[in-house]
């Protein structure tokens, strides 16, 4: 099961990033027509909804543009709520392979949502933890 990094959801609708937007859109095409199987992270979908309201805040786009931008990413994989079970592998991750607290977090959430793989340019490519 996949997963994929509010990063790689804000390129896919960014045009100011247009190589990224387009790598993005790809991997998303990609996981999408081969019905991949994936779920949607809390801290992911918090995240990326933080991002579209500073860009509604900046006048970037507008309320409409971030209901159906949110209702769009949700679309795409089930939302995952994390367990309490998160905290506790995040902290021994965070200090196993001395990681940030948020990508700890983000990896914990994949660790107890039976997530194998995530797409992400925060972590390190193949790294499995």
């Amino acid at each position: 099961m996949i997963a994929i990094d509010t990063n790689i959801l804000l390129y896919a609708v960014d045009a100011d990033e247009p190589t990224k937007q387009g790598r993005a859109m790809a991997l998303i095409d990609d996981l999408m027509a081969r019905k991949v199987s994936g779920v949607l992270l809390w801290q992911v979908a918090a995240e990326y909804l933080a991002g579209i309201r500073r860009w509604e805040r900046n006048k970037k786009i507008d309320a409409g543009r971030t209901e159906s931008l949110l209702e769009d990413a949700l679309a795409i994989h089930e939302l995952v709520m994390p367990t309490r079970d998160v905290l506790g592998i995040s902290m021994l991750l965070s200090s196993k392979y001395a990681l940030s607290h948020w990508d700890s977090m983000l990896l914990a959430a994949c660790v107890d949502a039976g997530v194998t793989t995530l797409y992400s340019e925060d972590l390190t490519d193949g790294m499995r933890y």
